[in-house]
C-alpha cells in the first residue's frame, strides 16, 4: 500500500498483476530491498523531519537541557551553602556549649555574691532593729517603773489615810472626838483656820 502511494506520487501506476502476492497481502518486488522510489522518498521525508527537528526542536530541547542543568546546579549550590551554614552553626553551638559551663559558673558565682550581700544586709538590718527594740523596751520599762512608783505612792497615800482614819477612830473615845471637833470649829470661827 505504501508502495502504491509512492508510485502514485512518482507518476507511475503499477498494475496489480505486476506486484507479487503471497496470498496474505502485497509484498515488494525485491525481498531484501524496498523499491528505489520508496527509499528516496522515505529518505527525503526522514531528512526533512530531521532538519525540522534540528532547526525547531533542537534549540528548545537544548535550552530545556541547559535550564535543567542550571536549575540542578543552583540546587546543588544552595545545598552546599546550606550544608556549610549548618556546619558553621553546629560549630557555633559546640563552641557555645563549651561556654555554657563557664556561663553557668559565672551565674552561680554572681548568685552566691548577691546572696551573701543580701544576707549581710539582712543581718545588719536585724541588728539595727534589735537595738531599736531594746532601746524602746528599756524606755517602756523605765516609763512603766515610773508609773508603777506613782501608782504605788497613790495607793500608799490612800491606804495610809484610811489606816490613819480608822486608827484615829479606834483610838479616840467619843469625848476626845467631841473635844477635837469643837476645837476645830472654834478655830475656824476665830479665823485661825486649820494648823498643821
Amino acid at each position: 500500500m505504501i508502495a502504491a502511494t509512492f508510485n502514485l506520487m512518482s507518476g507511475e501506476v503499477l498494475a496489480a498483476e505486476s506486484v507479487p502476492n503471497d496470498g496474505v497481502g502485497s509484498t515488494s518486488l525485491d525481498p531484501i530491498w524496498a523499491p528505489i522510489e520508496e527509499i528516496i522518498i522515505g529518505g527525503l521525508a526522514s531528512l526533512i523531519v530531521f532538519v525540522m527537528l534540528y532547526k525547531f526542536a533542537w534549540p528548545a530541547i537544548s535550552k530545556g537541557m541547559k535550564d535543567r542543568t542550571a536549575r540542578i546546579q543552583n540546587e546543588l549550590d544552595a545545598s552546599a551553602a546550606s550544608r556549610t551554614k549548618a556546619e558553621a552553626d553546629a560549630a557555633g553551638i559546640r563552641t557555645s556549649l563549651g561556654d555554657v559551663d563557664g556561663e553557668r559558673s559565672r551565674l552561680f558565682a554572681e548568685a552566691d555574691a548577691q546572696a551573701a550581700s543580701l544576707l549581710e544586709e539582712g543581718r545588719l538590718r536585724l541588728t539595727k532593729e534589735i537595738e531599736e527594740l531594746e532601746a524602746k523596751a528599756a524606755a517602756d520599762i523605765a516609763a512603766a517603773a515610773g508609773r508603777g512608783a506613782d501608782d504605788l505612792r497613790v495607793d500608799i497615800a490612800h491606804f495610809s489615810s484610811r489606816a490613819i482614819e480608822s486608827s484615829v477612830i479606834a483610838t479616840l473615845d467619843s469625848a476626845t472626838q467631841q473635844e477635837l471637833i469643837e476645837s476645830f470649829i472654834s478655830r475656824i470661827g476665830s479665823g485661825q483656820g486649820v494648823t498643821s
